[in-house]
């Protein structure tokens, strides 16, 4: 719960200084996300593949795994730092667009505080392949608290540099991308020096050398998980830009209500995440039914929490959104994707729910395809259509909406037909 509440607090902090600079944070955190989460394998894949060794007896093995993902971290990240430094305002301007002034200054203002935000990219994909390898292996404690420690800190920072409060410079816009730096460096470091303890303790002598065997073999996984990174990413770019174009509150509104979605994401998550662990370990002992267990409680916590969630944000469609900003334009757009956002809720909690499920079984390719195919026949044309027949964000909304009915079935299928459950240390 960590994260998105730390997401929250940062919308929160930032909507105080306007609508303009909402817009920018939430276009700049868009992208940052989509280049981070373009490597989540650095997590579910290892998070499949360590508890896969874990639950046949092979602890050191599944360390190792941990090892090979934090050297594919380090080495992506700083790749990404030097392309996305210099390539931030452009991207941004094809992004947001430069026909007003308004946009224009989003463009300005999400750039700069993208490049800021960049240096902290090796680092968030570093604590990717910690949460990943010690979710394997079933230690689920200290991954939290090193969260918790860096985003405490973050919290102080970003309330300081933003605003100027106490002994802080005020540093606007700019003060939120430094402070979310911080934080992830802070919680990066942890995983490192934990990693390399752990590391240690395993026999022979190549613990820490990168062993291109296994990271070849997950970097097969990271394919499937990456295309289907690309889908989710693609649709939500599509949307911000689309959102864009019909003005500045409406992209404010879209991202607002967006970054609610993703709280939520996240929040079910936290419960696919442990489905991931334990499936995987059920699925390396070789216990079929342990697995199927998993998948049926862990979706109907998912659902329930959901719901009750949907109907907390139903009840505050009015008072939640004056939280994040006092605009009264964004506040009136605010309106049409809120619904969007409460309705879908119970639907998420099935497919995060069985995704997580999936993911520990290492079922990354037909994830891939099913992801893809509700993004090409959902999402991607309804947002694009709103573009073209001015159906505003209520267009754009729907095209979720149909993106989430198609992953849904899918996935329920995938579940029912049983092909997911392979026993073994590693999956066929």
């Amino acid at each position: 719960m960590a994260p998105p509440l730390y997401l929250l607090l940062d919308l929160a902090v930032v909507g105080r200084l306007g609508g303009e600079q909402l817009a920018a944070l939430g276009v700049g955190t868009l992208v940052l996300s989509i280049v981070s989460t373009q490597l989540t394998f650095l997590s579910y894949g290892t998070t499949a593949r360590s508890a896969r060794r874990f639950g046949s007896g092979d602890r050191p093995g599944a360390v190792v795994e941990g090892v090979q993902a934090s050297w594919i971290a380090v080495a992506v990240g700083i790749l990404i730092v030097a392309v996305a430094y210099p390539c931030a305002p452009v991207v941004m301007r094809l992004l947001v667009g430069t026909s007003s002034p308004e946009s224009a200054a989003v463009a300005q203002d999400a750039a700069g505080w993208l490049r800021i935000a960049m240096f902290g990219v090796p680092l968030i994909l570093l604590s990717m392949a910690g949460n990943g390898w010690m979710r394997g292996v079933q230690d689920t404690r200290r991954p939290v608290v090193y969260v918790v420690v860096g985003l405490s800190l973050a919290a102080v920072l970003v309330v300081g540099l933003v605003h100027g409060i106490g002994p802080f410079p005020r540093l606007g816009l700019d003060g939120s991308a430094v402070a979310n730096v911080i934080g992830q460096g802070v919680t990066g470091m942890l995983f490192a020096v934990r990693v390399v303890r752990e590391a240690r303790r395993v026999p022979g002598s190549r613990a820490f050398a990168p062993d291109w065997s296994i990271i070849r073999a997950q970097l097969v996984m990271a394919r499937d998980l990456v295309v289907r990174s690309l889908s989710f990413q693609i649709c939500f770019v599509s949307a911000a830009a689309v959102a864009a174009r019909f003005g500045v509150a409406q992209v404010a509104a879209h991202q607002l209500v967006l970054q609610l979605w993703e709280f939520m994401a996240l929040f079910l998550d936290s419960l696919a995440i442990a489905a991931q662990a334990l499936v995987g370990a059920a699925l390396g002992a070789g216990r079929l039914g342990a697995a199927d267990s998993v998948a049926r409680r862990v979706t109907a916590v998912s659902v329930v929490a959901a719901t009750a969630m949907g109907a907390l944000f139903a009840a505050g469609a009015t008072l939640i959104p004056r939280i994040f900003t006092s605009d009264a334009a964004v506040l009136d757009a605010v309106g049409v994707p809120w619904w969007f956002f409460v309705g879908m809720l119970p639907i998420a909690g099935v497919v995060f729910a069985l995704d997580g499920v999936l993911l520990g079984s290492g079922d990354a390719a037909f994830l891939r395809t099913a992801t893809l195919t509700g993004a090409l026949v959902g999402f991607l044309p309804l947002i694009w259509l709103s573009l073209v027949f001015d159906w505003g964000l209520a267009g754009v909304w729907s095209g979720l909406v149909v993106f989430m009915l198609v992953r849904l079935a899918t996935v329920v299928w995938r579940i029912r037909s049983g092909r997911w459950r392979q026993a073994g240390a590693v999956r066929a």
